[in-house]
């Protein structure tokens, strides 16, 4: 029976260790592997050679890098934005997107190939989930965005809020979280990665456990009330509102942290002063920030985004209780990478028509 080829950056740096002592090669020789890894960012074999031939040998043998190629490359006109077609091993692909703010490069990455969650507001959801990412295809999006950044650039944001839903993919999110912060390879704060989740509320306490609430945490909430957010989120039926905002006040946060809110106003859905006064009530008593996206418009939804005048009013419902409350500055709407405009290429699914 033949074994698919280990890939390299599934592994932590006790893990690559104990697969040199199999390899009757002593552990110390992982110390430079790690560092051509994920300090000097090799993309082939060829490019190691410091390495005791003996392990390259081996390496060549039994295992694979996981760098992924880009199929394609688009650029928005706002000059910050790029969109990264990767593609995976089986030929599947997933989209990532480097976001340039003063001072910090963010990456946001994918966790799936599609999306099992269903929101009518998001795109990676039409086509349904076709599978999970490994670790390796996780981090593999992070380095390719370091491999990209221009001289003098510093990725210093990865946030979890591409295809898929993070905590339904528990497992490689975890390890991916581990090889991202590990001091010495990719070395990017807890603090500077954020999981953004639809309310999975065994995982959200699991992630707090895992990683003691240091790991940002970003909860797709975008209604204040059961009705009108099963209508949005069909994972409201299995952990509703009250089930959701519990598990949000056990989570364990260091001091002076804040769980971000994600609430996508939908024209004639949730954008009205009385739903901003609804979602008020709810947050009363949690640390928090929100962030207020209109909806980026897809091609598979009627649905769009209410007036600016709208999204303002609903701000200032939140600001005056004393919530601080941020509008999502538009980006990279124009080559669909945008918040909600992730998909699969390729996939053309019937448009859904909302009823008012």
């Amino acid at each position: 029976m033949r074994h698919e080829p280990l890939n390299l950056y599934s592994l932590t740096r006790a893990e690559l260790q104990q697969q040199l002592v199999d390899w009757d090669i002593k552990p110390l020789h992982a110390e430079r592997l790690w560092k051509y890894l994920y300090i000097d960012l090799v993309s082939s074999f060829d490019d190691m050679p410091e390495l005791l031939p003996r392990l390259a040998q081996q390496l060549r043998a039994h295992t694979t890098l996981g760098v992924l190629p880009t199929a394609l490359e688009t650029a928005s006109s706002d000059g910050f934005t790029r969109k990264y077609l990767l593609s995976l091993p089986d030929r599947a692909r997933i989209e990532t997107v480097l976001m340039r703010f003063t001072g910090r490069v963010t990456a946001c990455v994918s966790s799936q190939v599609g999306c099992a969650m269903g929101c009518v507001f998001c795109a990676s959801g039409v086509a349904g989930l076709t599978r999970h990412l490994g670790p390796e295809e996780i981090v593999g999006q992070v380095l390719r965005a370091r491999a990209v950044l221009d001289p003098g650039e510093h990725l210093r944001n990865v946030v979890y809020m591409g295809m898929g839903e993070p905590l339904h993919n528990y497992a490689a999110t975890k390890r991916s979280l581990e090889l991202l912060t590990h001091r010495e390879g990719i070395a990017i704060s807890p603090r500077y990665i954020t999981v953004s989740t639809s309310g999975l509320v065994p995982e959200i306490m699991r992630l707090g456990e895992d990683f003691g609430g240091h790991i940002g945490l970003a909860i797709s909430l975008h209604a204040a009330d059961d009705a009108t957010r099963g209508a949005l989120m069909p994972i409201n039926k299995k952990y509703p509102l009250e089930t959701l905002v519990a598990a949000l006040h056990r989570y364990p946060l260091p001091k002076r942290r804040r769980i971000t809110i994600e609430y996508t106003l939908v024209l004639g859905k949730n954008d009205d002063t009385s739903e901003a006064h609804k979602l008020v009530r709810v947050l009363r008593g949690l640390p928090v920030k929100v962030n207020l996206i209109p909806m980026n418009p897809i091609e598979t939804s009627t649905l769009g985004p209410p007036e600016p005048r709208r999204v303002l009013a609903f701000q200032r419902v939140l600001y005056e209780a004393g919530i601080a409350c941020f509008v999502r500055r538009q980006r990279g709407d124009d080559v669909s990478a945008a918040c909600g405009q992730l998909a699969m290429i390729g996939k053309k699914p019937k448009v859904r028509t909302h009823r008012a």
